[in-house]
């Protein structure tokens, strides 16, 4: 649904390495194919290999067409987390980020909208598309750091058993209600009647994400230099260099692509425990989740991509926002693009 990259080695501070990840246990898996960014598949683990590789069998994920063979792959110990406890009554609001159940695993997202009937819109940042589920096929998203659920389960949650299957609706009722969760169009509209390549003509500053293995997160600062037709453009990077060195980078870029720069927000000057941010690190915008909130307006800074770890100042953070179809959207605020 998504497109994926090689994960990067973890760091010692967000490493599972000590996790007991042994034969037979059920865990939870992040391919390392293209494709498949942001999921998350069931599975156990068959063997533990020499230096940190284990041979894991999914639980969903079929070797064969005809799906009578299960996929078995050698991995990395980072690519692995146990299976999460599941909540009960779980409610869920506009902005939460989720893990909603979809093509047999579970894809990263945020709610964008709350559709009635227990009903919820949920926004796939890397696919730039949105999705109906029903409550039961979504969870609250959590990442697995230093042997922790971060955000914490209560208690009495993290004692009940766990399950190797997600608790989701029968594929009848499903049905009768979202059509098997189909795409539908983000529910907001640009201001005005304003086409993309008149938003962006020449000229305009704009941040664009790269689609280069490595990049993935990232977005940076650049300005367009020419409109190629209805759905490419030329754009000059601000502080990425040509291979040369000699000159600024000039790449073309499809559509989905291409954002303005995001309005400023107002800054109660901290960010808090778990906030989504974009970090300036190696000339763009990367985001991530703060991890811990240091002394001297420093925080540490969860990045899910290259499941690392790194530490910055109040200065080199931003509150993250997600540009849709002409709006912006974080977690609990909407801005419109005049």
């Amino acid at each position: 649904m998504a497109p994926k990259s090689k994960a990067a080695k973890t760091s010692a501070a967000s490493s599972p390495a000590t996790a007991p990840f042994n034969a037979g246990s059920a865990v939870e898996i992040s391919p390392d194919d293209k494709g498949f960014r942001g999921s998350l598949f069931t599975g156990k683990i068959i063997r533990r290999l020499p230096k940190d590789r284990i041979l894991v069998e999914y639980d969903t994920l079929m070797d064969d067409e005809s799906g009578s063979k299960r996929l078995r792959e050698v991995l990395k110990l980072y690519q692995l987390r146990p299976i999460p406890p599941t909540e009960t009554s779980r409610e869920f609001k506009f902005g939460d980020e989720v893990d909603a159940y979809h093509n047999d695993g579970w894809w990263e997202g945020h709610i964008t909208e709350e559709c009635g009937n227990g009903r919820f819109a949920v926004y796939f940042r890397v696919s730039r598309e949105q999705i109906v589920f029903h409550k039961e096929e979504l969870r609250l998203h959590r990442e697995w750091v230093n042997e922790n659920w971060v955000p914490s389960f209560p208690q009495k949650q993290e004692e009940e058993k766990v399950l190797l299957k997600p608790n989701v609706m029968s594929a009848e009722t499903v049905a009768s209600d979202v059509k098997s969760a189909q795409t539908v169009r983000p529910n907001v509209k640009p201001v005005g009647n304003v086409t993309r390549e008149e938003r962006f003509s020449i000229g305009t500053p704009v941040e664009v994400s790269r689609d280069k293995e490595g990049f993935q997160g990232a977005l940076f600062c650049a300005t367009v230099v020419q409109v190629i037709g209805k759905r490419k453009f030329l754009v000059e990077y601000q502080s990425l260099l040509a291979g040369d060195d000699s000159q600024l980078l000039r790449e073309e870029v499809n559509t989905h692509q291409i954002r303005p720069h995001p309005p400023k927000t107002v800054a109660d000057g901290h960010f808090s425990l778990l906030e989504e941010v974009d970090a300036f690190h190696n000339d763009g915008w990367w985001v991530g989740m703060v991890s811990k909130v240091l002394d001297n307006s420093g925080y540490i800074v969860y990045f899910r991509n290259k499941n690392e770890e790194l530490e910055f100042q109040h200065s080199q953070l931003r509150k993250h926002q997600d540009w849709i179809d002409g709006k912006w959207f974080m977690a609990s605020k909407v801005w419109h693009y005049d």
